[in-house]
C-alpha cells in the first residue's frame, strides 16, 4: 500500500493558487510589435484580460532589450505604453499597466548602466536576463556597476541558466550579493525541460525568490499558467512572506 500511496499524493493536484495576493506581475511582453511578446493591440488587451482573471490588479510589462536584436529605448517602450493605457480606458479594463525593460545582459549594458537611461520599476529595480549558453564574463562587474548607480538587480528566471545547475553556490552568491531571483510561474509547469522544473523549485525551498513572474508572451503561456498556479512550489512560495510583488 505505501508504495500505491505515494504515487497517488504524487499525482494528487491542488487547487489554483489565488495570485491576488501577488496583486502586481512584474515581467511580461504586452507592448505590441516590439519583441517577441504581444504582436498586435487585440492581442495585449486579450493578454490583459487573462491577467485580470488570474487576480492581477497591476501589471508591469518589461520588453526586451537587446542591442543586436531587439533594440527597443526607452522612448519606443514608453511610447507603446501609453497606446496601452488608451485602450485600457477605451476597453474599460480594472487593471494597471507601468513598464520597465528585461535587459539583456550583453556588451552594451554596462554603457547603458552608465547613462543612468536604465527603466527600473518599484524601489530603482532593473530587471536583467543572462545568456543561455554560458554564464557572461561581465556578470559580477555588471552587478557591481548597477548598484553603484543606486539601481537594484533582478535576476531574470534563474532556473533556466542550465549552466548553473551543478554548481548551486552560484546562487547563492548571486544572492549574497544582494541579487534579487525572480522565477517564472511556467518554470514549475513542465514548460521547461525537467531540470528547470527541479531547479525553480529547488530555489523556491531554500527561500531565495524576491519575486514571481508570468513572462507571458502569448496565450500559450496563460494557459500553462494555468496548470502552473496548481504546483506546490507556488503554494509554498506564495505563503512564504518572502515575495516583494504586492509591495509594488
Amino acid at each position: 500500500m505505501g508504495i500505491f500511496s505515494n504515487i497517488f499524493k504524487k499525482k494528487q493536484n491542488l487547487p489554483p493558487v489565488d495570485l491576488s495576493v501577488l496583486k502586481t506581475d512584474i515581467h511580461s511582453h504586452f507592448v505590441p510589435a516590439i519583441d517577441d511578446g504581444s504582436q498586435s493591440m487585440q492581442e495585449t488587451i486579450d493578454l490583459l484580460q487573462e491577467m485580470i482573471g488570474f487576480g492581477y490588479k497591476k501589471v508591469i510589462t518589461t520588453p526586451h532589450i537587446m542591442s543586436d536584436f531587439y533594440q527597443n529605448t526607452p522612448e519606443i517602450i514608453l511610447g507603446g505604453l501609453e497606446k496601452i493605457r488608451q485602450a485600457i480606458k477605451e476597453k474599460d479594463l480594472d487593471i494597471e499597466i507601468e513598464a520597465a525593460a528585461e535587459y539583456y545582459l550583453d556588451d552594451f549594458f554596462e554603457e547603458k548602466i552608465k547613462t543612468g537611461d536604465l527603466l527600473t520599476f518599484g524601489d530603482n529595480y532593473v530587471l536583467f536576463e543572462l545568456p543561455f549558453i554560458s554564464e557572461p564574463p561581465m556578470l559580477n562587474s555588471a552587478i557591481f556597476e548597477m548598484q553603484t548607480a543606486g539601481y537594484k538587480p533582478v535576476l531574470a528566471h534563474p532556473e533556466r541558466y542550465s549552466f548553473w545547475y551543478n554548481d548551486f553556490d552560484k546562487y547563492r552568491n548571486m544572492v549574497d550579493r544582494g541579487v534579487l531571483l525572480q522565477l517564472n510561474i511556467n518554470s514549475l509547469s513542465g514548460h521547461y525541460p525537467p531540470p528547470t522544473k527541479k531547479m525553480g523549485e529547488k530555489l523556491v525551498a531554500e527561500g531565495m525568490i524576491s519575486f514571481l513572474g508570468s513572462d507571458c508572451h502569448n496565450m500559450n503561456h496563460v494557459n500553462m499558467m494555468h496548470s502552473a498556479v496548481k504546483s506546490k512550489a507556488i503554494h509554498d512560495l506564495l505563503v512564504s512572506g518572502k515575495l516583494l510583488n504586492n509591495s509594488l
